[in-house]
């Protein structure tokens, strides 16, 4: 008990710097958390894909589309459970800035297929009745103040004109990983539309959602689909859930190496600023220590009293980061939430900054260590501190 008496004592000395340091830690460990978050959030939606869903699109790109013919022929591939199709609509909410996902589905089979997003049985019956009808996540729902039953206005950018919308339902997410944030309305609503304005793009879809009897025969169902569709005129590629989503990830890959470098480099700031205070507090304790060892002290006393205010100051400063890492993560996952659907702390980012800071606290203390000990009693004794 006395040992870490003497070692809170000997980190209160200079209360200034010792409070700066842990500072310091604690904005460098917040700092590290939010940037491994946000890295995360780029992968919520790979890690929320099912593994017993495909996704067939065009093979050159997501932004060709398929026609609605190719339906019946997918419900009679083997292997292939259910189908349904969805497109990208592309509208603006009043300002360009007002970005979310909208996706015009088949409301007959999509939800089907995707059990993750929970929504009440009327609600879905009204989105049934109404050929304008929509349902929205509920923090995209939270971001405007929508409520069920609100007209909402969207302009048309991939889809010319003004499209109106009522909201007949809003989902909920089944685990933290689905995205709550996306707008979807009926696909006829759309394809009927098409056709009266520009009826050579009716009919057309922008990718096809397969439910599969046997997640382990992903490979050979997907080959069998686009073999299906092979030399015609709109080729397709199939691939998993999970594949599809990490095709869009790929697209700001260099992005997620920058924010990987700089979580890291975090990390020698960290170590940097704990290193110099303790390099500081070795060089003026150098007579003291060197009386310590005339005393009886044996170099792992010294090692013990070193170490342990190291990691004590590490300590406080990764304890008091996690603490502001959490108001933080509530306070950006709110900014960026309509960018970042998944954009939320978990425990595992919360352990690896535990993780960093032990091992800053050891890591720091090996210099000072070696000085510590290095030095002779008698040189250390002619310091004066």
């Amino acid at each position: 008990m006395k040992v870490f008496k003497l070692i809170f004592k000997n980190a209160l000395r200079r209360r200034l710097r010792t409070f700066l340091t842990i500072l310091g830690i604690a904005l460098a460990v917040m700092a590290f958390g939010l940037i491994r978050t946000l890295i995360d959030a780029w992968y919520s939606g790979a890690r929320a894909a099912a593994p017993d869903r495909l996704i067939t699109r065009h093979a050159v790109s997501i932004v060709f589309t398929l026609p609605i013919a190719y339906r019946d022929q997918l419900l009679k591939s083997d292997g292939v459970e259910k189908v349904t199709h969805a497109a990208w609509f592309g509208g603006v909410y009043v300002d360009p800035k007002n970005f979310f996902a909208q996706f015009a589905v088949d409301h007959t089979t999509y939800f089907d297929l995707y059990p993750e997003l929970i929504i009440p049985p009327d609600q879905l019956q009204a989105l049934a009745d109404d050929r304008r009808g929509a349902i929205v996540g509920r923090k995209l729902a939270d971001r405007f103040g929508w409520k069920v039953g609100d007209p909402i206005t969207l302009i048309g950018t991939i889809y010319p004109g003004t499209w109106e919308f009522v909201i007949r339902g809003i989902y909920t997410g089944r685990n933290p990983d689905t995205d709550e944030t996306t707008f979807m309305f009926r696909f006829d609503y759309l394809d009927e539309t098409v056709k009266q304005d520009w009826p050579g793009r009716a009919g057309q879809v922008g990718w096809y959602a397969l439910k599969i009897s046997d997640p382990r025969r992903a490979a050979e169902i997907g080959a069998a689909v686009d073999a299906r569709f092979r030399n015609s005129w709109a080729e397709t590629m199939t691939e998993t859930e999970k594949d599809f989503a990490l095709n869009f990830i790929q697209l700001v890959g260099a992005m997620i190496v920058g924010l990987r470098i700089i979580s890291y480099l975090i990390i020698g700031v960290i170590l940097l600023v704990l290193v110099n205070t303790m390099a500081m507090t070795i060089r003026e304790r150098t007579s003291e220590n060197a009386f310590l060892r005339v005393l009886g002290f044996r170099p792992f006393h010294l090692i013990g009293l070193i170490l342990g205010e190291s990691l004590m100051i590490a300590g406080f400063g990764g304890a008091l980061g996690m603490v502001l890492l959490k108001l933080g993560s509530t306070v950006v996952g709110v900014a960026v939430g309509g960018y970042f659907p998944g954009y939320h702390t978990d425990l595992l980012n919360y352990l690896l900054c535990v993780i960093i800071a032990f091992a800053v606290g050891c890591i720091a203390s090996l210099f000072p260590i070696q000085r510590a000990l290095r030095i002779r009693i008698v040189d250390g004794l002619r310091v004066v501190d």
